[in-house]
């Protein structure tokens, strides 16, 4: 059976906050920690690792936007943000930062565990997009690596392509080491030749 999810409330209004913390226990979620402001809001996720952040700050500033894409960089984690401030500029920034899902109502009761469920289905659809991104990077960089000692073998030892790319697979296989890594020790070596 999953575990219930665990939660950090960001709230600046006790009254509200409290109401959001007993919508949140009934709904059967785990509540790690409940703050007033988001001062130390890196320092908190670090210490809770929650599986998602909810904020409703009266007034969010430049500060929460730059904790929220320091967390987004080191411990990526769910954010959703209710705020009054609804303009699109504030908007665009709280999405960069990192915001799953983003309120332009404050946060109630009734409004926090679709909230949730918006913010949690966000962030794994953009976690999968920056894997996959990931990934295609790095497939490209090997591809370039490989190309230039191809291109390095073929103008220093007068070969054809083919047999470049020939030599470079011979020299991984009995090296037992990736096609990218034979590439990179043989751009040095061939580099250092001169």
């Amino acid at each position: 059976m999953d575990r219930p999810l665990g939660i950090m409330l960001v709230d600046d209004q006790p009254e509200r906050a409290q109401m959001v913390c007993e919508r949140l226990r009934a709904a059967g979620y785990r509540l790690l920690a409940q703050l007033s402001s988001a001062e130390g809001l890196l320092f908190q996720v670090e210490r809770h690792r929650p599986d998602i952040v909810l904020i409703d700050i009266e007034s969010p500033d430049r500060d929460i936007l730059e904790s929220l894409a320091v967390i987004n960089r080191q411990a990526p984690t769910p954010v959703a943000m209710f705020s009054a401030r609804g303009n699109a500029d504030f908007i665009a920034r709280a999405v960069q930062a990192g915001v799953s899902a983003y309120m332009a109502e404050g946060m109630s009761a009734e409004r926090v565990t679709p909230a949730i469920e918006i913010a949690m289905a966000q962030f794994r659809s953009y976690q999968q997009l920056r894997l996959s991104l990931e990934r295609t990077q790095k497939q490209l960089d090997e591809r370039k690596t490989i190309e230039r000692a191809k291109g390095l073998l073929m103008a220093k030892k007068n070969l054809s392509e083919e047999v470049a790319h020939q030599t470079l697979r011979n020299l991984a296989m009995s090296s037992n080491a990736t096609m990218r890594a034979v590439a990179e020790r043989l751009i040095e070596y061939l580099q250092s030749e001169n």
